[in-house]
């Protein structure tokens, strides 16, 4: 028989608040879409909504995991790793909702499905990005890592591919109104150009803030040049609208806060904290020992 481990715990058997709190809150979603539904909150096409939810909730959590990584090397806090899984595997739980509840949506008809993602790009990119989630959510166990070596982490690089590939189609799905799937992809833009400057040798704070500059005219960018070659609106109404306090917040003011609220982050916890004095602290006795050193790496 297999021993399951409780989630809510460390790997040495001890309770864990931070990881009962993420695993509490990885529900909290989708018991407010069902909640929504029981309640005909969502009406008068219910399982569209509902369609429409899970797929945002995949792709936020997606980021999120993404973000567990910087946040770790930028504030020192690599307790955040022992979540970082469990977020993971949340994403493909609320993305295979979303691929179910469009089955459902086209009355079990799995012929008609496979034609459709074969035939609309968009859906086409969607499986992908699905099919991609579902490789990682399955190697994500310890016996996978042990087996896979060196491998594992060669696979799981591709997480940033199967990000882009979720938000070109949150993006292409959402036609009209893609707000919030350019302040995603911002996010996006973050995490990546983060991991580009600690790669080139950067040090995690200043990678940190060139980060945090560069991203928030990016999407500006981005959503300027989506809206004129999509629905046809001039590129410059849009860039403009970004820098206007007259406007209501566009993407970009939401990825300045997130990049800033990281900086904030990063910077604090490098602050040097005053030193008690030496003769108030005890001094231990010379002891054998290692020091244990995460091997997570951006």
């Amino acid at each position: 028989m297999i021993a399951l481990k409780a989630p809510w715990n460390e790997r040495n058997g001890r309770f864990s608040p931070l990881k009962a709190a993420v695993f509490a809150g990885l529900f909290l979603p989708a018991g407010w879409i069902v909640y929504l539904a029981a309640t005909g909150a969502l009406e008068p096409k219910v399982v569209t909504e509902m369609i429409h939810r899970t797929g945002q909730w995949a792709v936020r959590f997606l980021t999120l995991t993404l973000f567990v990584t910087p946040l770790m090397r930028g504030a020192r806090y690599p307790k955040l790793v022992a979540v970082r899984r469990m977020v993971g595997l949340a994403a493909f739980a609320y993305a295979c909702a979303h691929l179910a509840l469009y089955v459902v949506d086209q009355h079990f008809h799995l012929g008609h499905v496979a034609s459709e993602i074969a035939l609309r790009f968009y859906l086409t990119i969607g499986f992908t990005a699905w099919l991609g989630l579902a490789v990682l959510a399955a190697t994500s166990t310890d016996a996978m890592i042990r087996r896979l070596g060196p491998r594992w982490r060669t696979l799981h690089s591709l997480v940033y591919g199967v990000a882009a590939l979720a938000l070109l189609h949150f993006m292409i799905q959402a036609k009209a109104d893609v707000s919030e799937p350019v302040t995603m992809t911002g996010f996006f833009l973050i995490l990546m150009l983060f991991r580009a400057f600690v790669k080139r040798g950067l040090p995690a704070p200043w990678a940190t803030l060139a980060a945090a500059l560069l991203s928030p005219p990016l999407a500006a960018l981005f959503e300027a040049t989506w809206y004129a070659l999509v629905r046809h609106i001039p590129f410059w109404e849009v860039l403009d609208a970004n820098f206007d306090p007259d406007m209501a917040f566009r993407p970009s003011a939401y990825v300045a806060a997130a990049g800033a609220a990281f900086l904030i982050v990063a910077f604090l916890r490098r602050a040097p904290a005053g030193r008690p004095s030496a003769a108030l602290v005890p001094q231990p006795r010379a002891a054998a020992g290692s020091v244990m050193r995460s091997p997570v790496r951006t």
